[in-house]
């Protein structure tokens, strides 16, 4: 008699498997024709004291000197020149097309040498503008935006200052990746369904705010953020209402849910192309800033700000699912749905929940994503495998065990980069994910009664 549960828990876990084997087949299959499709470009986004510089000359050359292309800024401020593969570039920026009440704040700053650019990678450069008449600064390291190129392997403190680097920059990038999953996590625990759609709510709630914090609105970010996630639990609330709940009471299986959420996730990432389009833009605000520099290590004030403000945040879904009725009621449910149910608990409105949360938890990511880095059309789709990577690693169904394998996620894909190729970064980080599924199988702090 004791030997049938676990009958049953082998092969609750084998179905469990089946799913992420076609979930991570479908993902590896589409996801790296889109990261090449994209090409290699520099790019920027040109401002001035008084808001965007159109009309500015910029020439991109490579490393023997010989002229790759010429871009004009926009109206907007923004230009971008494609490269014909990786390797290491020139930018100069024109002098001679500045307005005349502009100039720029580093002495000698009109060109940027050996600016790397990965393959797949759009390179992001900052040109620093200042008022005419201001005295000029001393260029210093970390002073334009954008991906650091790889370091050169090597030992000694030079090695081990550009470890801690990519640790900090790993932590940022793992509670942004958190921030995302937690959503995820909850969802399947709560209904044991796998959501494919979920990139397209990191998607919505950066593109929500890039809309807002631009013209014609041209509203604070804060505030821009906020409506992103309004937004955001709203499109999870009637992903919930109008299609997995009706769908529930019809009987339809895991299977058909898991291929229906595919269908979605395309649908809603072509209707953000073409409402949208393909081009990279960047917030306005936060754009131009000088890092801080501790010792050996260089962060933004914005990249500080996100990762402190993620941590906030994720403390808090720690107090809510740990202190308050609704948060354990959830937690409930995750554990044992029929239980939960048959102790008073309203099911249908706790998972209601769950999805208001999970969407505004997933803008609010986005934004924080689309903040480091740019906003496109398929960027929560280009993320959505690295938070199935931290779910899974995690523990399936447990919220906590989605940050810790995020977090695991982040630092490896970064830390990585010292020591191989760029392109590599999350290969490393899924290798990662297979070793401790080989060892654990319901992940760090998953449960066996949990994984089915």
């Amino acid at each position: 008699m004791r030997k049938q549960p676990w009958r049953g828990f082998r092969e609750a876990v084998l179905r469990v498997r089946l799913v992420l084997l076609v979930a991570c087949a479908f993902l590896v299959l589409i996801f790296t024709p889109s990261a090449s499709a994209q090409g290699e470009s520099i790019k920027g986004t040109l401002r001035g004291p008084d808001g965007p510089v159109a009309g500015v000359t910029l020439t991109v050359s490579s490393s023997g000197g010989d002229e790759v292309g010429k871009a004009t800024t926009a109206k907007d401020g923004t230009w971008e020149v494609a490269v014909p593969d990786a390797g290491a570039y020139d930018v100069t920026l024109d002098t001679k097309t500045l307005p005349k009440d502009l100039q720029l704040r580093n002495q000698g700053g009109e060109t940027l040498a050996d600016v790397a650019v990965a393959a797949g990678q759009n390179r992001t450069v900052i040109f620093p503008l200042v008022a005419a008449g201001t005295p000029q600064e001393t260029p210093s390291p970390g002073a334009t935006a954008g991906p650091a190129p790889p370091a050169e392997d090597g030992a000694g403190p030079s090695s081990f200052g550009r470890f801690l680097q990519l640790l900090v920059a790993g932590i940022t990038f793992g509670v942004i990746i958190a921030i995302t999953s937690i959503g995820l996590s909850l969802v399947f625990g709560t209904t044991g369904l796998i959501n494919f759609a979920h990139g397209e709510l990191v998607t919505i709630g950066a593109m929500v705010a890039y809309v807002f914090s631009t013209s014609p609105f041209t509203l604070p970010l804060a505030v821009a953020t906020l409506i992103a996630i309004v937004v955001g639990a709203l499109v999870g609330g009637a992903m919930e209402g109008g299609l997995w709940r009706p769908m529930r009471r019809r009987g339809a299986g895991l299977i058909q849910m898991f291929i229906m959420s595919i269908g979605l996730a395309l649908v809603l990432r072509h209707i953000i192309l073409v409402a949208f389009g393909s081009r990279r833009s960047q917030y306005s605000q936060y754009t131009i800033q000088s890092s801080l520099q501790w010792g050996p290590i260089s962060i933004t004030p914005r990249d500080l700000t996100v990762t402190i403000i993620c941590i906030i945040v994720l403390l808090g879904v720690a107090y809510w699912l740990l202190r308050t009725r609704i948060g354990k009621a959830t937690r409930a449910v995750s554990d044992n749905r029929d239980l939960a149910e048959a102790s008073g608990i309203n099911v249908d409105r706790v998972v209601m929940i769950v999805w208001l949360v999970g969407g505004g938890l997933a803008a609010f990511g986005g934004v924080m994503y689309g903040l480091t880095g740019a906003v496109y059309w398929d960027m929560g789709f280009n993320l959505l495998l690295l938070m199935f990577a931290g779910v899974i690693l995690g523990g399936l169904g447990s919220a906590f065990g989605a940050v810790v394998g995020s977090l695991i996620v982040g630092i490896v894909a970064q830390v990585s980069t010292l020591w191989f190729p760029v392109e590599l970064q999350f290969a490393w980080a899924l290798l990662v994910l297979i070793l401790v599924l080989l060892v654990r199988p319901q992940g760090i702090l998953g449960r066996a009664q949990r994984a089915g």
